[in-house]
Parts: structure tokens; sequence; C-alpha cells
């Protein structure tokens, strides 16, 4: 089953080598519309030579367009996402949109004159299929193997089963998966997900120079032979990356394996690394504090119409509030837009929301889809209880049914609830007890690895959801 990988060469690039070629291929994207733009505004509007002169004259913001195109096209940028040339390219148009969006705004609340309607409008023709077409480019590189790391998996039971699912579970796979090792002599030359087990630890180092091993996840959670780790280092040594199965499984799905974690491990690399520096704090209180400001003044715009649709829809209350658990498990009033009937929990009890919910009214429906409903929140933010990003609050009664099972459950409290998040952007399933099992390790992969650049890239997710009427 291996014999096709043998001798073969492979580009060895890592994720973030591969992020740094996608933002670089949409920055000149974004240089080479920018100039195509500028030509043609020149030429047929301004009736101008094109030239450095006219350029520095008429269009000093040139300089940072390519910059903002590149952050533009920031749904590009997630390397495990399997999607198809139609995701691409939504993905591509979504991001135009919104920097149209955003470009709009600025405009019709600035000077008449002090901005450029039709260059914006050539360089979105232009940007558009120049970045499709550098995408495609970037598609066949990974379709042809040619990115892709060759692997060896290390373990052939519950948590090499685990790293295979995963991996198989992409299109096209993020990984070349030569063969798997295991110390068990009833596995040798056994399928596994269909990859074969091709030797032991005696093997390793073999196995790896002969089909041009780059990285060996170790798929082990529990004793490892003394032979096996001196294989290891010895394959270390030889410049092959060994990866663990709990990081992979976080590189590849952007989540933590709850399931799969052993509770040193918890404790070396979760509780040890949720620290979160003085600059990171003290940015994202003032990014609540503005968009806090923000928000409720947007509030204050919408509600006397959105008021107004959800009283002669379904009659008062417009606003509720719920109890939800916050940071260290204390407790604080969420408040909302009204978007459910007013008997929806007669009996009193908690509820799960679910999706296509009966209990939401007409206006609900389209509150939600917009995000409307949760700008209330913004008031939460502002009085420090929650934060613009963070894992969403759950009601003391749900999060007591669900630390009965689901380990390290309460581990979400480590940090604020925030109004949108990790899990938010990128969890599609209903609620339910199996959905938040995973949106839990989608927030706990937050909380571990969370900063400035994680936050921006949550909420411009968010803006594009909203965009889109993607809210349930």
């Amino acid at each position: 089953m291996a014999e096709k990988h043998k001798n073969r060469t492979f580009l060895r690039l890592t994720d973030g080598e591969q992020l740094v070629l996608l933002v670089f291929l949409n920055i000149l994207a974004g240089a080479a519309a920018g100039l195509i733009a500028l030509a043609l505004w020149a030429r047929w509007d301004k009736w101008l030579d094109f030239s450095y002169k006219f350029i520095r004259a008429r269009a000093p913001w040139f300089w940072i367009l390519p910059l903002i195109w590149a952050l533009l096209m920031f749904n590009l940028y997630d390397l495990r996402r399997g999607r198809s040339w139609r995701d691409i390219i939504l993905d591509i148009l979504k991001g135009a949109g919104i920097g149209a969006v955003l470009y709009l705004l600025v405009y019709f609340n600035s000077g008449t004159g002090s901005l450029p309607r039709r260059s914006i409008l050539y360089f979105l023709i232009v940007a558009i299929p120049i970045t499709i077409f550098l995408q495609l480019i970037y598609q066949r590189l990974v379709s042809g193997h040619v990115l892709l790391r060759s692997v060896l998996v290390v373990g052939a039971g519950e948590a090499g089963d685990v790293v295979m699912k995963v991996i198989r579970s992409f299109d096209p796979p993020p990984l070349e998966v030569v063969g798997l090792v295991d110390d068990d002599p009833d596995k040798r030359g056994q399928l596994f997900h269909g990859t074969e087990v091709l030797g032991d630890s005696n093997d390793l180092i073999r196995l790896a120079a002969e089909y041009g091993i780059t990285d060996v996840i170790v798929a082990i959670m529990g004793p490892m032979k003394g032979s096996m780790f001196q294989a290891l280092l010895d394959a270390q040594q030889q410049n092959v990356e060994i990866i663990r199965m709990p990081v992979l499984y976080e590189q590849l799905t952007g989540r933590v394996p709850i399931h799969h974690l052993e509770s040193d491990w918890l404790l070396r690399s979760f509780v040890d690394e949720i620290g979160s520096s003085g600059f990171y704090t003290l940015s994202k209180r003032l990014v609540d504090i503005l968009s806090g400001l923000i928000g409720i003044l947007l509030m204050l715009l919408i509600l006397p119409i959105v008021g107004a649709a959800i009283i002669i829809d379904s009659g008062l209350p417009v606003l509720f509030s719920q109890t939800r658990m916050g940071k260290g498990g204390q407790h604080y009033e969420l408040w909302k837009l009204r978007t459910m009937m007013q008997d929806a929990e007669a009996d009193g009890k908690a509820h799960w929301a679910q999706q296509d919910d009966p209990r939401v009214t007409r206006v609900g429906r389209w509150l939600r889809k917009m995000h409307l409903d949760e700008f209330p929140q913004f008031i939460n933010i502002l009085q420090g209880e929650m934060s613009l990003v963070g894992p969403r609050p759950e009601r003391p009664e749900l999060v007591a049914e669900l630390e009965k099972h689901i380990p390290f459950y309460r581990a979400r409290l480590l940090v604020k609830p925030g109004a949108t998040g990790w899990a938010q952007v990128r969890y599609t399933k209903g609620a339910s007890i199996e959905g938040s099992d995973e949106k839990l390790e989608f927030d706990l992969y937050y909380i571990k690895h969370r900063s400035l650049l994680m936050d921006l890239w949550i909420i411009l997710k968010t803006f594009g959801s909203i965009l889109g009427f993607k809210g349930e």
C-alpha cells in the first residue's frame, strides 16, 4: 500500500509558512489590482498619465490597499477547512462585500470629493478574478501534494484511530500519511483505516529515510516502550519533526481533544498556558469599552423600529434578561431583545435552543439571523461582565447538567464569556449535550491560544456572518 510513496520528494512547508504564502498571494493580488485600477482611473476618468507622481498626488491610500485586501480575505487563511471551489469563490466575494460595505460607510460620512468612487469599483472588479487565479495556483500546489508533509503515525490504537479519522475528514487531506508504526507484532502488515502498519520501533528510522518522512505523529496515550522513545529521539536528530496527537488535533481542528487527554497533559499544556499578558488584558478591555459604547449607540438607533416590530408581532416585553454564569462561576443578568414567545419556558425549566425553534416569533427569527437580538449584551460588555470575544455564556442550570456529562466543562469559566467566540464562528450544529461537547473543545482551544489577532479574526468572521444572515 505504501509503494507509491517511495522516493517521493516533498516540499516541507509548515502551517505558518503556508499561511505566510497565502497572505503574500493576497497582498500580491491587492497590489496588482490596485495598479490596474489606478491606471484605469487615470486614463478613463482623469485623462492623466499614470505614474508614481499620480499615485503620490491623487491616491496616497494605494500603499495600504493591498494590506487591507489581504486582511479582508481572512476566510482563506483557514488551512484545515475542506472547501470546494464554490466555497473559495464565495469566501472571496464575502471579503470583497465586507470591504465594500465598510468603504461605503466611511465614504458617506466623509466630505464631498474627499474619497474616490470609481477607482475603488475598478479595484474590486479586478481584485476578485486575480485573487481567484492565485488561489487556483495555490490549490493546485496543495492538491498536487507539492506542499503536503509526509508522515508516519506511531500507534495503531485508540489515539491512532482519532488521528486517522481527523486527517481523512479533510478534502484535500492536510497530510500525506505514508503508513503506521506499532510495537504490537499482530498489527504488522495489517490495514488501519486503509493504511498499512509498516513496522515497529526498530523500523522507524529506516522507514523515515526510505519514504522521505517529514513528520512523525505520536498517537500513544499510555506507557511507551523505551525502544520506541529512543527511536523517536533518533528520528528527531534526523530533522524529522515529532508531533504529539493532542497537538496535531489542535492544529487540524482548532479544538482541544477533551476525551483523549491525560490529566498531566492538561495541567502542563492547558492550565500552565492560559495566562495572558498584561498588554493583551488591557487591550482587550479597551476594545470591550469601545465596542460597548458603539454597540449601545447602535442599539439606541435601532431600538424604536425593532421594538415596535416586536410589540406588533407578539406584544411586550421588548427586552428580557436571563441569569448566566460568567468568569469564575459568578452569576449575572444577560440582556437580549426578546425573540421567543412570552411563555417559551412555561414549565419554569431551562430548555435547549433548537434549530428552527418553534418558540421563536416571526420577528425574532429575523432578529436572530442578523444577530440584532444580541445588541443589548453590549450593556454587559461595558459593565465588565462579558467581553466582546469569549466563550458564550450558559445558564447555571445547563452548566450543572453539562458538568455531569462532559469532562473539564467548568474550565471554560476561566475567562469572561463573550458576545461572540471561536466556537460560534467554527461550530454550526444545533444545541445539545453532544454539541456542547464539541463546542467546549473549541472554547478551550480559544482560552489556550487567545490573542488580539485571534480576537480580530473572530470579529471579522462574526461580521461576515451578520452580513450573510447566518444567525440562528
